[in-house]
């Protein structure tokens, strides 16, 4: 193996577990060259992974944004190509990459066409976290699957940036609120008072950050104008780099089922998940799982009738009222625990 591609190109939580196969890759064959497709956003938070040459693929282009991957990957071959995401578009991605082998899912996680543009398949593994899934992409080439180790380039002033913003004589809770799927978010009023707990039971900053969305910065005003105490609330103002430092750097992070929640998870740094619209033993932040709220259990049977046993696996629970089954008390008993554990 002297060439592989992988194809992952959103979103930001699923590409930050390809890293470990990444990582691993470049451990285990030494010298081999690594191209990954990506999306635009995502490649603002791996983009400058060392050794990896990396092809930004625009979805917002249309048929442009496959006909300019057609043009870069003329001339190519690649031994193989991890052809790591389900979707059609990807799937039509996947048709203008060259390569030997095309390593997809199984049966039972394929959709959308996905085993008409592969030749090989990952093992079958029912219950298994997406990170553990990903990692298996290596096994068909006969190779170990990737261990659960990151590594984020980080600038010193994207350091710099972080700790003009934490606190150095308290602990520092960062919330992430929003998700990419808003039944996936968690009442702006909860929030309030679960970072009024945390300032009034344990004296930690609370830092509020989002994307530049309007939508996001209308979130976090809310939670900021519901509050006793005051917030730091920089949404908007951050880039992925600044932070992933951010996170680096603070004690905790309280997020839904959203791509900080796993960047946090990735440099290390513990995450409190509020967790009733998915499961967080598919999609949770992989080193945190004991720090997670979940009430998917009893959602899933509320809105579906089904148990999580009787459900498709990765099934979803996002409904109208889910998130809601996650209670204040379910938060700040979660983080007082933590606290107990940490001091």
């Amino acid at each position: 193996m002297k060439s592989i591609c992988i194809l992952r190109l959103s979103a930001i939580g699923d590409v930050t577990h390809v890293i470990p196969v990444v990582l691993s890759l470049q451990e285990q064959l030494p010298g081999v060259k690594i191209t990954w497709v990506i999306g635009k956003i995502e490649a603002k938070l791996v983009g400058d992974l060392p050794g990896v040459e990396f092809i930004i693929f625009d979805k917002k282009a249309g048929r442009e944004g496959y006909a300019q991957l057609r043009r870069q990957m003329k001339g190519r071959k690649f031994d193989a190509l991890l052809h790591m995401q389900v979707a059609f578009r990807a799937n039509l991605a996947a048709a203008c990459i060259p390569a030997k082998l095309k390593i997809g899912y199984d049966k039972a996680r394929s959709k959308d066409l996905h085993s008409l543009f592969i030749n090989r398949r990952i093992a079958p593994a029912p219950h298994q976290h997406v990170r553990d899934c990903l990692a298996s992409f290596l096994e068909p080439l006969g190779l170990k699957a990737a261990p659960p180790r990151w590594k984020i380039p980080l600038s010193d002033s994207d350091h710099e940036f972080a700790r003009a913003h934490l606190a150095k004589d308290r602990k520092n809770l960062v919330i992430s609120p929003c998700a990419s799927h808003t039944l996936r978010n968690w009442p702006a009023e909860r929030y309030a008072r679960l970072a009024d707990h945390a300032i009034e039971a344990h004296g930690m900053k609370v830092i509020l950050v989002g994307s530049p969305a309007p939508f996001e910065a209308e979130y976090c005003a809310a939670i900021e104008n519901t509050m006793k105490h005051m917030a730091h609330n920089i949404c908007g103002q951050d880039t992925l780099k600044q932070l992933t430092a951010l996170m680096t750097h603070a004690d905790l992070v309280v997020a839904p089922d959203t791509g900080p929640a796993h960047i946090a998870s990735a440099v290390g740094t513990d995450v409190l998940g509020l967790f009733a619209a998915s499961n967080p033993y598919r999609s949770g932040p992989y080193n945190s799982l004991k720090w997670c709220v979940n009430r998917y259990p009893e959602a899933l049977k509320k809105f579906t009738g089904k148990s999580v046993e009787e459900a498709r696996w990765g099934a979803k629970a996002e409904f109208e009222g889910a998130m809601e089954m996650v209670s204040v008390a379910d938060a700040t008993e979660m983080l007082d625990r933590w606290m107990q554990e940490k001091d």
